[in-house]
């Protein structure tokens, strides 16, 4: 009787450690994807994860979203990543120059407009960018130029505009977009330079005011599969998801044009 207890603890015993080790091989299969997307991104990359993920049991997504620069400098300095999702084109030239990118997969897959945003609580706000030449307020928040895209689309806005030197004492730098809107949400500045995007997924800010096309570079997003990818197809086939019906979907849904 005790022989076959024993037996039968040893064949218990076996097969927890047979499931657990399938358990693990189960998830070692799975292919894990590390996107490196804009910050004005998040919201609709986190939809875009999501949906490719509940279609891709094999596959697991992390995100690294940051201002495109940033993210351009970390793959030029070996960080990993399989795709990058840029807010810019010159930050995607850049990486494509040094071979950093696979030139065949470069595909431009959406377009984004800039817009001036208040507090919501801000009483009479400004109603054009041309009144920020005025002296009606204190702080006017935009993303840092020499790394964050938006920040280069308002600059160039504000010079077309002959505003760019006389607000230098106003401007409160972001590190990216989302910091932007931070900065007018909790009132650290009266007003900011955004991404329609972006100002339509805060309660907190309303618009006053969209820039005219003509005053800047055009704003289009390229996104590519990093050469050093450890998975290149799977790279590829959510970058083709993304500019897929389904993902222009999901990106029309937040805004993206």
């Amino acid at each position: 009787m005790k022989k076959l207890v024993s037996w039968l603890l040893l064949l218990m015993t076996m097969a927890i450690s047979f499931g657990c080790s399938a358990e693990g091989n189960e998830s070692a299969k799975k292919t894990e994807l590390l996107i490196s997307a804009a910050a004005s991104l998040t919201d609709a990359l986190d939809e875009l994860k999501e949906v490719y993920e509940s279609e891709h049991d094999d596959v697991t997504i992390t995100l690294n979203m940051g201002s495109s620069g940033k993210l351009a400098t970390q793959i030029e300095q070996g960080a990993p990543s399989d795709i990058f999702l840029s807010a810019s084109q010159s930050d995607m030239e850049r990486l494509s120059e040094k071979e950093l990118v696979s030139g065949s997969s470069v595909v431009d897959f959406t377009k984004n407009s800039i817009v001036l945003i208040a507090n919501k609580s801000t009483t009479d706000p400004l109603t054009t960018f041309e009144q920020l030449g005025d002296d009606a307020f204190e702080h006017l928040s935009i993303g840092q130029p020499e790394t964050v895209p938006v920040g280069r689309y308002t600059k160039e806005v504000l010079e077309h505009l002959q505003l760019w030197t006389p607000l230098q004492n106003k401007l409160v730098m972001g590190s990216d977009v989302r910091q932007v809107l931070t900065h007018v949400e909790l009132g650290n500045a009266e007003y900011g330079i955004v991404y329609s995007t972006d100002a339509l997924v805060s309660d907190k800010v309303v618009v006053v005011a969209e820039a005219d096309p003509a005053w800047h570079t055009p704003i289009v997003y390229p996104g590519a599969v990093v050469l050093d990818s450890k998975h290149p197809g799977t790279a590829q086939d959510f970058l083709d998801f993304v500019t897929g019906d389904e993902g222009k979907e999901i990106l029309q849904k937040y805004g993206f044009k």
